[in-house]
């Protein structure tokens, strides 16, 4: 009875760190350019985030294709190294986004974080794609199962490779991911607080968050600039501050 109850609760363990987290809409992709090793993050069908990652030492290593999302697991074991999950010495790092590639079902091609960060941006991996482990778990706790994934060695724009797979990006122009307002977070916020920082409207921190401070230096920034006074950095904004 107690070997029964332990392997019940290994059981619910995996499941609780492996199970789907949902269908995901078409709005949000991902692109893995092989020709950069760049990682693009789409949502809402806007591009989001750009990341440098890792891929395979010889091209043939990682496969190029569209593929999806099939497991999430934090903390996957290094099962062929004998190294548990969460150990420093795991060359997975602290998330496994798994890939249904080449008839693979999330167990063999991933999206993973790594114990080595010099080798993000170069060709050095056995298959997977290798990130920062801070950027993959925020990737992690954005992206669901079955968000569709894109692979490709390819000299074109993020969008074209979208829409040659059947995706459709958002139109919006070039190095844009949409408005910026009250409420936005992420990379592009980080960019616009640091912008106006630097051109002395203080948002009182770069943290990735739109909060009233960052409002109240994107309004003086408008005022000063002659443009709409509406606390949103929309495209006429951008350009002004160099961010197109």
């Amino acid at each position: 009875m107690k070997k029964f109850l332990a392997l019940l609760l290994t059981f619910s363990f995996v499941l609780f760190f492996a199970q789907p987290a949902g269908a995901a809409g078409v709005s949000q992709f991902i692109i893995i350019n092989k020709s950069k090793n760049e990682l693009a993050y789409y949502e809402n069908s806007r591009l989001n985030s750009v990341f440098k990652v890792a891929t395979g030492r010889e091209k043939s290593f990682t496969p190029e294709g569209k593929f999806k999302i099939v497991n999430k697991i934090v903390n996957r074991p290094y099962y062929s190294g004998h190294i548990p999950g969460g150990d420093p010495r795991n060359p997975l790092g602290n998330r496994w986004l798994g890939l249904n590639a080449r008839g693979t079902w999330g167990t063999t091609y991933a999206i993973h974080g790594n114990n080595n960060p010099n080798s993000i941006g170069t060709y050095a991996s056995a298959g997977c794609i290798r990130m920062y482990n801070n950027e993959v778990q925020w990737l992690f706790s954005k992206v669901k199962v079955n968000t569709p994934v894109v692979i490709a060695s390819s000299s074109k724009s993020y969008d074209s490779i979208a829409a040659a797979n059947g995706l459709n990006p958002s139109s919006l122009p070039a190095n844009s991911s949409g408005n910026l307002k009250l409420g936005s977070k992420g990379t592009e916020v980080k960019e616009l607080q640091r912008t106006l920082t630097n051109k002395g409207y203080s948002t009182k921190g770069i943290d990735g968050i739109f909060g009233k401070n960052t409002d109240s230096a994107v309004r003086k920034y408008q005022k000063a600039n002659k443009l709409k006074v509406d606390g949103i950095v929309g495209p006429a904004t951008k350009k002004r501050l160099g961010m197109l």
